[in-house]
């Protein structure tokens, strides 16, 4: 049995990842840690483990590979689809994998690690260079203003409630604009969606385009005594 520890503060590629991983038989998750404290008193918790941490968490590398090292652990980074994927594997960790990674990939990068190998991801199209995505752009032209900000709010790992909240509705109407994004999108529940969101770079982009103005709209609608 291999243990796993996974370190990201994405929730939903976390969620998603761990429920790939949790259908192998032989690897079996130990820890989910969402920042780098919580990542660095599992590894020293659990030695011999496989260790998928984040590139977002920011961790000191160095310091990181020498507490692994020290407890017979391997690394696996989850990069960004612009982070090098060789800068990591000369720091002497074992494999690379991008958040777009497929459920077969992630799981054959954990396994080869787990072998003793080391896994390098095939090369990815620069993200200033967006490859034909016909899928997300063809997805991305269905969903409307209002199912976009959905998406976006998803990826962010909001329950229906907070996606209420947040865009002045009820959650029963953001329960129905779900059943329309997901015939939309030909997935069955809100993981799937956010997964198949981030699988695909043009949908993924534009949902973080809308994220990011939803925030700046927020922050701007706040009174700066609210703040103060």
């Amino acid at each position: 049995m291999n243990k796993i520890i996974l370190a990201d503060s994405q929730a939903i590629f976390r969620a998603g990842a761990a429920k790939v991983l949790a259908m192998d038989e032989d690897l079996r998750i130990i820890a989910q840690c969402t920042d780098l404290d919580r990542m660095y008193h599992a590894i020293a918790t659990f030695p011999a483990s496989i260790v998928l941490f984040a590139s977002s968490l920011r961790p000191d590398l160095d310091r990181l590979y020498g507490l692994l090292d020290a407890m017979g652990s391997a690394g696996i980074v989850i990069a960004e689809n612009n982070d090098s994927a060789g800068s990591y594997m000369q720091r002497g960790f074992r494999g690379v994998i991008f958040r777009n990674v497929s459920g077969t990939g992630l799981v054959e990068c954990v396994r080869r690690v787990a072998a003793g190998e080391v896994w390098l991801p095939p090369q990815i199209v620069p993200p200033d260079t967006l490859d034909d995505d016909m899928v997300g752009t063809r997805v991305r032209d269905r969903l409307t203003p209002k199912e976009m900000r959905i998406v976006a709010l998803i990826v962010q790992g909001c329950k229906n409630r907070e996606i209420a909240t947040r865009l002045k509705t009820t959650e029963q109407v953001i329960k129905n604009y779900l059943r329309s994004i997901y015939d939309k999108t030909g997935v069955g529940d809100r993981l799937e969606l956010a997964l198949f969101t981030i699988h695909h770079r043009v949908l993924a982009q534009a949902a973080a385009d809308v994220g990011n103005k939803l925030e700046a709209e927020e922050q701007k609608a706040v009174p700066p005594s609210a703040v103060a």
